[in-house]
């Protein structure tokens, strides 16, 4: 062995000693950018991948329901269940079932459990979608489909926000939802190339409902080796184990780019052993953060899914045919991956509280003048942008949210929170149709308007500021 090798394995040894002996919460915090992150992060949003293919799939299959007589456009209240809003508000229920009763879950047993039985369970109840004709038992199918979605979206959020160093963690959970879009357009495509017809005598929306429900088996392979939330791991005792996650992270990341890791900052203390409480959220130094993000839950989802799942069906209203309806759907969703790559590119630049609000005010503004387009170019234009709008904000408010609150509660506090955008979800299915009879598509606009407002006012204005700060200190 020459004098360099032995200085270098001295010196790796030295440093592996030096990191044994700093925090865990101090070594992840001092990681720099690498492959071996972004691999694991890409890992993760692949269940969310799914998920939100399955979030947005029913504006792009819904004039193939209404068509085939399975589902109406109008509805007759909240047990019209042959109403498209009911195929929309019975996954939203299930959503909202998880999130505010089952979102300690994941604090509970850990994010990794979570991540692999809440997709498993995800596809099967989609097989089941695919070969019913029963718009009853659809719906039934379609809530315990929700159940597991709302469990899956509100853990991934953690588990990406865990994992991360504070001076990039914006940065990552924005590229996990830059390519989690990417399901959006790809939903969008393959409903304009199945929906309007019937391969082999069976209607086109059951082989779009079928590709998501695949999704399972390709997670199965994908999340193999993924390793669990040292942060998680730490502060239900396994001190352990989250050293050894994060060693392995290390050497992955140190042999990647071939020097050493800068030094963890040994100010940054050991994770404090605990099991929080969900009722924390309600204590005086959560409380305002609590009411902040259910304000905002609530009121983007109806941007979000008061635009997004009905595009197609405020086309037809205007009188286009179903194959123009869904290719028009199409070119508008094709930008929503470029909404999350725009949240990448700010997300350490520019406070995500303000990023909010300022994606907030762009929805509303476009929104209006979606609302009063008359000619093909304007209603894409606009309908593009608000797209860019509502997965800027997409792609923001899952780090910002996840950031408010600590990991010994982190998920039940974001489950909590995010039951609001499913109780707007289910309000949206229902008053998107009564307004949109009544009033039309400016009537449908004013409502989301009034909604991006509240979200100026209550984030950007009282909301705290997170870039760069340490997820232990942001939340203690």
């Amino acid at each position: 062995m020459n004098n360099a090798t032995a200085a270098s394995r001295a010196g790796n040894a030295s440093q592996s000693a030096g990191q044994a002996r700093a925090s865990i919460l101090a070594r992840i915090d001092r990681l720099p950018p690498s492959r071996t992150l972004f691999g694991l992060v890409a890992r993760i949003a692949s269940g969310g991948w799914f998920e939100f293919y399955e979030l947005f799939m029913p504006g792009f299959i819904s004039v193939g329901l209404i068509r085939g007589h399975l589902f109406t456009p109008t509805t007759h209240g909240l047990l019209d269940f042959h109403s498209f809003s009911s195929f929309l508000a019975t996954f939203f229920a299930g959503m909202f079932l998880s999130t505010v009763l089952f979102g300690t879950i994941s604090d509970r047993f850990g994010r990794r459990p979570i991540y692999v039985g809440a997709m498993l369970v995800y596809s099967l109840f989609n097989f089941f979608i695919v070969f019913s004709s029963s718009p009853g038992w659809i719906d039934f199918f379609r809530f315990v489909a929700g159940f597991a979605v709302g469990l899956q979206l509100i853990n991934n959020d953690s588990f990406i926000s865990e994992l991360t160093p504070r001076a990039s963690r914006g940065r990552y959970m924005a590229f996990a939802y830059t390519f989690i879009l990417t399901a959006t357009p790809i939903a969008a495509l393959l409903a304009t190339l199945f929906v309007p017809h019937q391969p082999f005598g069976i209607a086109g929306w059951r082989y779009v409902v079928a590709i998501g429900a695949a999704s399972g088996i390709a997670v199965w392979f994908l999340q193999r080796g993924l390793p669990e939330s040292p942060r998680w791991l730490e502060v239900h005792g396994n001190r352990a184990e989250a050293d050894a996650v994060v060693t392995r992270i290390e050497e992955k990341i140190r042999a990647e780019i071939g020097r050493p890791l800068p030094p963890p900052d040994p100010a940054i203390p050991d994770a404090v052993i605990e099991h929080g409480s969900v009722f924390e959220i309600f204590s005086a130094f959560y409380l305002p953060r609590t009411v902040i993000i259910s304000v905002f839950q609530f009121c983007q989802t109806i941007a979000v899914f008061g635009f997004g799942s009905w595009v197609p069906i405020f086309l037809a209203h205007r009188g286009f045919p179903i194959v123009h309806s869904l290719e028009y759907t199409f070119m508008i969703v094709l930008l929503t991956p470029l909404g999350g790559g725009i949240a990448l590119w700010l997300a350490e630049r520019f406070e995500r509280k303000y990023q909010l609000a300022l994606a907030a005010l762009v929805i509303g503004i476009f929104g209006f003048a979606f609302a009063s387009a008359r000619s093909v170019p304007l209603l894409l234009l606009t309908g593009a942008i608000i797209t860019l709008g509502n997965n800027w904000l997409t792609a923001i408010f899952h780090s910002y949210a996840a950031e408010l609150f600590p990991t010994r509660i982190r998920a039940a506090a974001v489950g909590f929170t995010f039951s609001f955008s499913r109780i707007g979800a289910i309000f949206v299915s229902y008053m998107v149709a009564a307004i949109l009879a009544g009033y039309g598509t400016t009537g449908v606009f004013t409502m989301i308007g009034l909604a991006m407002l509240a979200i100026i006012i209550a984030v950007g204005i009282f909301g705290p500021r997170t870039n760069g700060i340490a997820l232990e200190v942001l939340s203690p």
